[in-house]
């Protein structure tokens, strides 16, 4: 094994800044809205909304359509038949998502096989590529970054509301449904913004995995939504680091620090080590 490199130096290439700056503007939206997504246990939402975009991106390779705008039409569209789904069946995280993913999957598969051939640009959208960005992914996950943070002042109060007492969401304004909607397009457009960096496959690393670190050490939605920026911050930053030592993709690496973080907090909480208590469970208040 090689020995560590100095952080400084690492700095000084332009890769591994643009992969820096990228991975904190994603800690910003995926700690944003990972608390959420923990809160209302849309993790499986999240990682499907990923996955789904798979068709788009082998059509947008075939037909030279921008990746990230068919990925995100592809994303949207999963978030509004989820959405719409749901509201019918009464199960917005759990069957609803299932379906419209293994729909997703299969027109993929039939598109990169019968139809066209899935090439190497499909392959990093996929599994990622921090240290091969440019502007226009930073662009874009600042847009991402921005509307996490807008999206969560003007709508916070109203998810919160939904995932502690769902009976009380329609009091503040909004409907139920319109809220569930913003939210899951929300996450969406997030997704999308993160592919680049870490992969359809992994983007559950970034939007699920330094929230529910936080959740286990939190008491209230204000310190959710701090520690699991700080947490997405650190985990991206070391994540990227032992990428560049062990000369691995950045996306697992990131993804597998994250759930060793996470099996290390469980058993530390298990064994006594922690403060406080933690956040009431979503539906539990009252």
């Amino acid at each position: 094994m090689a020995a560590p490199p100095s952080p400084l130096e690492l700095l000084e290439l332009r890769p591994v800044a643009f992969a820096l700056a990228e991975l904190g503007l994603l800690a910003v939206a995926g700690g944003l809205l990972g608390a959420w997504i923990v809160l209302r246990r849309l993790a499986f939402f999240t990682h499907a909304a990923g996955t789904a975009t798979f068709p788009g991106l082998v059509l947008a390779e075939a037909t030279a359509i921008s990746p990230r705008l068919a990925a995100l039409a592809v994303a949207l569209g999963f978030a509004g038949g989820v959405e719409r789904a749901g509201r019918r069946g009464g199960d917005p995280g759990g069957v609803a998502t299932a379906l419209l993913l293994v729909a997703a999957l299969a027109g993929g598969v039939v598109l990169a096989s019968d139809v066209f051939e899935s090439g190497a640009a499909v392959d990093r959208l996929l599994f990622g590529t921090a240290v091969g960005l440019d502007w226009g992914d930073l662009v874009f996950s600042g847009a991402a970054c921005v509307l996490a943070a807008l999206a969560t002042l003007a709508l916070g109060r109203a998810w919160s509301a939904a995932a502690f007492d769902p009976d009380a969401a329609s009091a503040l304004g909004l409907p139920a449904s319109r809220a569930d909607l913003l939210l899951l397009g929300t996450i969406a457009f997030a997704v999308v913004a993160a592919l680049p960096a870490v992969g359809a496959l992994l983007v559950s690393s970034i939007f699920v995995v330094p929230a529910a670190i936080a959740r286990l050490f939190t008491r209230s939605v204000t310190a959710l939504l701090r520690a699991a920026v700080l947490v997405a911050a650190a985990q991206g930053v070391l994540g990227l680091y032992l990428a560049l030592w062990l000369d691995i993709p950045p996306g697992p690496a990131v993804s597998v620090l994250g759930a060793m973080a996470y099996a290390g907090c469980v058993l530390a909480r298990a064994s006594g080590i922690r403060s406080g208590g933690p956040l009431p469970s979503a539906g539990a208040a009252g």
